[in-house]
């Protein structure tokens, strides 16, 4: 199956803004992290199809994950 990943902020640094990656059937949001170079750790907020997510949750072909870090400031 095709995921595509979006990644914000900090996270793109030496990364990429946006890409597809194919997942085997049954992937998890934490295996298309693992394949964008993204640990889950640094994924403090995680959107799957518009909707906030957690790692676990597993994925179907077509799906959208948006990803962003934690985010400081005053």
């Amino acid at each position: 199956m095709t995921v595509t990943v979006k990644l914000f902020a900090s996270l793109r640094a030496g990364r990429f803004d946006s890409a597809v990656f194919e997942l085997p059937d049954g992937a998890v949001i934490g295996t298309a992290l693992a394949a964008a170079g993204v640990s889950e750790h640094e994924a403090a907020v995680i959107f799957l199809n518009a909707r906030h997510s957690l790692a676990a949750s597993t994925l179907v072909d077509g799906d959208l994950v948006a990803v962003f870090p934690l985010v400081g400031g005053g």
